[in-house]
């Protein structure tokens, strides 16, 4: 006996994990200098250039976004930025 059932069609849809921005907060302790190499050697892919726009951002504006993506890699930078001395604003989800 075959018993004929519709096929049934799931719509799986891709879920959006969370996002998180990692943001620097300017201080009156680090350095230009410092603040722009944490940036190189924790923020994947950032040119010098980046690092040193970011720093001066910071500097004038008080805080710059320096990465936004997943909320595992956020924690993980941040908590990079944190170990190297820069103050940081907690992390914002998007």
């Amino acid at each position: 006996m075959v018993i004929n059932t519709p096929s049934t069609v799931v719509d799986i849809k891709k879920a959006k994990y969370p996002e998180a921005k990692v943001i620097v907060l300017d201080d009156k302790f680090n350095t230009f200098q410092h603040v722009a190499n944490c940036l190189m050697k924790i923020i994947p892919g950032i040119s010098e250039k980046r690092a040193w726009d970011l720093t001066i951002k910071v500097d004038k504006l008080g805080s710059a976004e320096v990465w936004r993506g997943n909320i595992e890699q956020a924690e993980l930078y941040h908590e990079q930025l944190v170990r190297k001395g820069l103050t940081m604003a907690p992390i914002e989800k998007t």
